[in-house]
């Protein structure tokens, strides 16, 4: 904690009633505690410490120290703290020797700020009433077993899933098996995902052709990814009767 501190270059330079570190673990007990304002997170937070000596900072004193602090100081500890946490005796970590991960996207509300507003937008409506909290994309890759967080990005809503997934690529790794669901289902996704040696295991959406090209023992088979201009073109071929994929198209990639 002292070490990012001293990294942001946000060591207080005099005696505080909130130093720098307090804060760092009073804006981690925000994410704990969310349904608290200012005050109810700092009583949980020092719930447990003995009485007179504890400080009782006013809501006005917590927001300015967290405004002095700034991002800085958590994005390094993140970027310290982040990565895969569970080992061969974890449970729900690997299967067949792969590291089981996952990445998924959500929305988070954020403050009703003019900032925010500005950056974020407010999410689209159907009525004339104004629309609720700004909104912010959340994408994050995560260790299945652990749900430790390998990486994330974040961005206004106009930020799609798969563009923020394809800045999560250079946390894959070979040796990973990678979980997705149907919303991913891309040719350029699945490509740049695959190159990065990690091991794929995502729905795909209904309409999508998977040419039978081998059939394998255990009753899979090795089938064809195309971009959307040659499925047109193996949807034409598959339709005169062919069985196999055109010349052109016959090295599977999944």
């Amino acid at each position: 904690m002292d070490e990012v501190i001293e990294t942001a270059g946000r060591r207080e330079r005099r005696v505080r009633l909130l130093p720098a570190r307090v804060v760092v673990y009073f804006l981690l007990a925000m994410a704990l505690f969310t349904d608290c304002g200012y005050r109810g997170v700092w009583a949980a937070l020092t719930a447990g410490l003995p009485g007179p000596s504890v400080p009782d900072p006013s809501t006005a004193a917590l927001r300015q120290a967290r405004r002095r602090l700034g991002t800085a100081p958590l994005a390094l500890l993140f970027d310290r703290l982040r990565g895969p946490l569970g080992t061969a005796d974890t449970l729900g970590v690997f299967w067949r020797g792969l590291r089981l991960v996952a990445w998924d996207g959500t929305c988070l509300e954020v403050a009703d700020s003019p900032a925010n507003v500005a950056h974020f937008t407010r999410h689209g409506v159907r009525t004339t009433r104004p629309a609720g909290y700004p909104q912010v994309r959340l994408t994050a890759l995560v260790e299945c077993g652990t749900r430790a967080v390998i990486d994330a990005v974040f961005g206004p809503l106009r930020h799609k899933e798969l563009p923020q997934a394809h800045d999560l690529l250079p946390a894959l790794k070979p040796g990973m098996l990678l979980l997705a669901d149907r919303g991913y289902d891309g040719f350029e996704a699945i490509r740049d995902a695959a190159a990065t040696g990690t091991d794929l295991l995502w729905r795909v959406q209904a309409g999508r052709l998977l040419p039978v090209i081998h059939p394998l023992p255990d009753g899979t088979h090795l089938t064809l990814i195309t971009d959307r201009r040659s499925g047109d073109r193996l949807a034409r071929w598959l339709h005169r009767g062919r069985i196999t994929p055109p010349p052109s198209r016959r090295s599977p990639c999944a």
